[in-house]
């Protein structure tokens, strides 16, 4: 029978479709939704050779070589077709008193080109590559917050065409907004209302019953959990939380950024393993710039959404998800890969 979960954080209702309940291979994409993007290495502005197709890096990890030129390992630049200007302050172009509210369309946009193999992905990384890829979010996120115009940093991965990827290449992208999100303060809301009332941490208490629970579980490490959600939108949905309580991903270590590095390239190589490679998002969910008054409740995680779905009108239209894989079947499919057992440590 179907059954109506409700998410704990965000107080959204999710339909578990278990009438329609699908294993991975029934939703196995074609090919070019699967999401090669067209582009080949010898016209892609991403690879070795081609810096100066590029705006100038702002970061970049090396083995040698110049700035904008080839030796690099991970490799930052502006989007060159951003969403967003840095050349802009935040300035109100709402003439009062007014229905309609608008601003500058001030903020950042950059694109960390995660490795410089273009055949590359979070599923074929070495713990190296991936370790770097990680520790240029941290850098770029912490640089950002000194600009006071900023509030909030989104960092994301779109894989595959059928999750917004342009280009084949493997790479994520850093949005910086003037605003809050609205998506990101329904959590901080319903996280701090959990915490008015129990005094303890939702996202801790969460990581907790998963580990204690197990059915949910994918993996787990010193530090990490991943687990697929009570209250899964997507099939295969993972999050990644610490362990230990920690607001604001700024805060994490070396140490702590090479464990996440390990258990994030195992999930998604357990994804590719068993759903065939399939597209997806993974959002990166942090403390606020301008976050005071969350540091108790609040809990950074990331959040790996795959797109073997289609939103119709349904969900378009009152916000609930309609889930035909239970995240039980999802994660006792994940663990099906060999390198991944959640009763054992990484």
């Amino acid at each position: 029978m179907p059954e109506l979960r409700r998410d704990s954080i965000t107080n959204t209702w999710v339909i578990i479709a278990t009438e329609r309940s699908k294993r991975p291979s029934d939703f196995a994409p074609p090919k070019e939704a699967n999401g090669e993007a067209k582009d080949r290495p010898d016209n892609c502005p991403f690879c070795p050779g081609h810096e100066q197709q590029t705006p100038p890096e702002v970061l970049a990890y090396r083995e040698q070589g110049e700035r904008d030129t080839p030796g690099w390992l991970v490799r930052v630049i502006p989007n060159k077709f951003p969403a967003l200007s840095t050349e802009e302050d935040v300035e109100s172009h709402t003439p009062a008193p007014s229905l309609y509210t608008a601003q500058t369309g001030a903020g950042v946009h950059e694109v960390i080109v995660e490795s410089p193999e273009h055949h590359d992905s979070w599923a074929d990384y070495g713990l190296d590559q991936a370790t770097l890829a990680l520790q240029a979010w941290a850098e770029r996120y912490r640089d950002l917050r000194n600009d006071n115009r900023l509030a909030y940093a989104q960092i994301f991965v779109n894989h595959g065409s059928a999750a917004g990827a342009s280009r084949a290449h493997p790479h994520s992208q850093l949005i910086a907004t003037p605003m809050i999100p609205a998506k990101v303060m329904e959590e901080l809301d319903g996280a701090a209302g959990y915490y008015r009332e129990h005094k303890s941490c939702l996202y801790c208490t969460l990581a907790a019953a998963e580990i204690r629970e197990e059915s949910r579980l994918v993996s787990l490490s010193d530090d990490f959990l991943a687990f697929c959600p009570y209250a899964s939108r997507f099939p295969m949905e993972i999050w990644i939380l610490p362990r230990q309580h920690q607001a604001d991903f700024a805060e994490i270590t070396l140490s702590q950024i090479q464990e996440l590095a390990g258990i994030l390239r195992k999930v998604l190589r357990s994804l590719a393993f068993t759903a065939g490679d399939p597209p997806y998002n993974a959002v990166l969910h942090t403390l606020p710039y301008q976050g005071e008054g969350y540091e108790q409740s609040y809990h950074w995680h990331l959040e790996i959404l795959p797109r073997l779905t289609t939103m119709a009108g349904f969900e378009w239209g009152t916000g609930m998800f309609i889930n035909p894989t239970p995240p039980e079947e999802a994660s006792r499919y994940l663990r099906k890969n060999p390198e991944l057992n959640p009763n054992q440590q990484e």
